[in-house]
């Protein structure tokens, strides 16, 4: 027999598997393939090193997304899905240096993928989804926090900036 409190999270991991699968899935995966091929084209500005640059970038965004997957199920009790959002507000982990670490280690992974794979509609795509999330964030989300964490949400906001990572964290929380 479960406890609720394994139920929940049960729910949360569940809910946040079938998100990444049907969102970050086709923004990281399904869209940078249908519009490259996948196929490596050459460096851009006919630099090697760029697509060593774009590799690096990929790899360093992997630990950062699924920390804040994790963050979101373990500390937050919830998922990234605006559906499902968490119960407790999360502050450890990426969320010490920069408020939004999830979107901005999806757009590093696409980043990663044009530079790698010298794919200007690769990078052309990121910059779009770049902008798509810094909307989304500005007109929904941070105005549901407020609603939803009030005082705790704005004073978080106060220590912790919105895309550019603090180089120390604000110290831990949930």
């Amino acid at each position: 027999m479960t406890r609720p409190g394994e139920r929940s999270l049960l729910a949360a991991t569940l809910g946040t598997v079938v998100f990444v699968a049907l969102v970050p899935g086709t923004v990281i995966v399904v869209v940078p393939r249908l519009l490259s091929g996948w196929r490596i084209q050459p460096p851009l500005f006919a630099w090697a090193p760029v697509r060593w640059i774009g590799l690096v970038l990929l790899l360093l965004a992997l630990p950062v997304f699924l920390d804040f997957l994790v963050g979101f199920v373990r500390r937050g009790h919830g998922t990234p899905a605006p559906i499902a959002p968490p119960e407790r507000l999360v502050v450890s982990g990426g969320f010490r240096y920069v408020r939004n670490p999830g979107y901005i280690a999806v757009v590093s992974m696409v980043v990663g993928q044009g530079l790698f794979l010298g794919s200007k509609a690769v990078l052309a795509y990121a910059a779009c989804l770049a902008l798509g999330f810094h909307l989304f964030v500005v007109l929904y989300e941070e105005p549901a926090l407020r609603g939803q964490f009030g005082e705790e949400y704005a004073a978080y906001c106060r220590r912790v900036p919105r895309w550019l990572p603090r180089v120390r964290g604000h110290g831990s929380g949930h």
